[in-house]
């Protein structure tokens, strides 16, 4: 029973690292009032989704897509990693906006804390 459940365990251990590393980095868009920390938690929580949905795509003795007449194989679906190389892209390119939002940020605040944002916000309207 118990080699069992451990088995069961080690055999998904990339879905609960998924499930982790996602963990980490919402907390770390939620808990850090400094909007670097928070872009780096936006990488985080990417990546974890990145590897939950290219794990999910893994088929046990697939091969590449090549059909070879004769054969009778089992097949990957390119699919799930064509699309996480369009949400790397996309990812990089939310996170060149997310940096260049908080330089502008920082010229108009004086910092990069949440809390004195709202702060000097609150006090100038």
């Amino acid at each position: 029973m118990i080699e069992e459940i451990i088995t069961a365990i080690f055999l998904r251990y990339n879905y609960y690292m998924a499930v982790i590393i996602m963990l980490v980095g919402l907390y770390a868009m939620i808990a850090k009032s400094n909007l670097i920390k928070k872009i780096i938690g936006l990488n985080i929580f990417q990546t974890a989704i990145f590897l939950f949905y290219i794990s999910t795509a893994d088929v046990v003795g697939g091969t590449a897509p090549i059909l070879v007449p004769g054969t009778d194989a089992v097949y990957v679906n390119p699919l799930p990693h064509v699309l996480i190389l369009t949400a790397i892209v996309v990812a990089v390119s939310t996170t060149a906006v997310a940096l260049a939002l908080v330089i502008r940020v920082y010229e108009s605040y004086g910092t990069i804390e949440e809390d004195e944002i709202v702060e000097q916000w609150q006090e100038s309207s």
